[in-house]
């Protein structure tokens, strides 16, 4: 007789198959839910650590919540579901004691690639899994002992909770902007929505949302002059629709109330308004709001003369329009990343 070959479990190989493709950003179904099954999971394992299985169970679900943490805490915004991980993260962590590593140096595995992660941690969770990964990847014994080091396990949970406090304060916290004050005031008091728009424009330093978030602010406070109003709004319009991944609740109270400020209801004769001849792409855009507030330095725009009059730019229909569409937008934000309702609103 020859001996069988190991198998992952079933179940298992489904769960690598669900979160390998959440953790690669490509999840096949609602990750909120499959992340909070998880969590709930890893919570029954605490406290089993006085058995082999739930040695094995808790070294499973500390790679596993490692591993998705960093998905969990970009992609989702629920309180509930950071409370979950950084709740089961630390009761793992209470069970461990890292001076009981008596690992050589460079035995523990680093640099895991988050799919090879989540195989691991799937993996550990039973021995027919350990054995199948261990003949996968070719371990040996010691190298599978590893996964199970309290030091290791430590420090992947340490690292875990770190990240994922700190992800709470940037979704859910109240982030300070007003560094920008230096950069988008003037010394007369007026905003300087020529550099707004220049910072703006610069997409790779993850300007949109800090943009946004200031000229919300801005235009909270009331101060505001008469003929910069048009211009901090377009950039706030801009801020958001061009946030394609959407801006997490610590930005979007400000900014949709920003937008509730304005009458979406508002009527008026004009046939057509500028901004729908500018609103094609990004680049016609910034081309129509800094001719508006430059047009010496920046003579191209794409609103024609006979629509570029501040009386259709400073129109309440004009205003009613962006605000309906940048609505839309922040709407579509809390459909595309979850949490509840007061996780958005508070």
């Amino acid at each position: 007789m020859t001996e069988a070959t190991p198998t992952l479990p079933a179940d298992h190989r489904e769960l690598i198959s669900d979160l390998s493709g959440i953790v690669s950003d490509y999840p096949y179904g609602d990750p909120e839910a499959t992340l909070a099954v998880l969590v709930s999971d890893a919570a029954e394992a605490v406290g089993g650590s006085g058995t082999p299985e739930g040695r094995r169970e808790r070294t499973g679900y500390t790679i596993l919540l490692h591993a998705t943490c960093w998905y969990a805490s970009a992609r989702v915004f629920s309180k509930s579901l950071f409370a979950s991980y950084i709740q089961v993260l630390d009761a793992f962590r209470a069970e461990l004691d890292r001076s009981s590593c008596t690992c050589p140096a460079g035995a523990h595995p680093v640099d895991l690639d988050s799919e090879y992660e989540v195989e691991a941690g799937a993996s550990m969770l039973t021995e027919a899994g350990r054995a199948a990964f261990a003949e996968d990847y070719g371990l040996a014994d010691e190298e599978m002992a590893a996964f199970d080091c309290e030091g290791f396990l430590a420090d992947l949970i340490d690292e875990g909770v770190h990240h994922m406090r700190e992800a709470h304060q940037e979704r859910f916290g109240d982030i300070d902007v007003s560094y920008l004050d230096a950069r988008f005031v003037r010394d007369d008091g007026g905003v300087d929505v020529v550099a707004m728009q220049e910072a703006i424009s610069r997409s790779w330093e993850n300007n949109t949302g800090p943009v946004a978030l200031w000229c919300a602010r801005r235009w909270l406070s009331g101060q505001v002059r008469d003929e910069d109003r048009i211009g901090l709004f377009l950039c706030l319009w801009m801020g958001i629709a061009q946030t394609y991944e959407g801006l997490p609740p610590s930005y979007a109270r400000d900014v949709a109330a920003a937008l509730a400020t304005i009458d979406v209801d508002a009527t008026c004769g004009h046939p057509q308004h500028p901004w729908s001849t500018a609103d094609s792409n990004v680049q016609s855009r910034y081309r129509a709001v800094v001719h508006l507030y430059a047009p010496d330095d920046h003579p191209d725009t794409p609103v024609p003369a006979e629509l570029s009059a501040r009386e259709l730019w400073e129109c309440p229909v004009q205003y009613a329009q962006l605000a309906r569409t940048a609505l839309h937008n922040v709407k579509a934000w809390r459909t595309m990343r979850g949490g509840d309702d007061e996780d958005w609103e508070s």
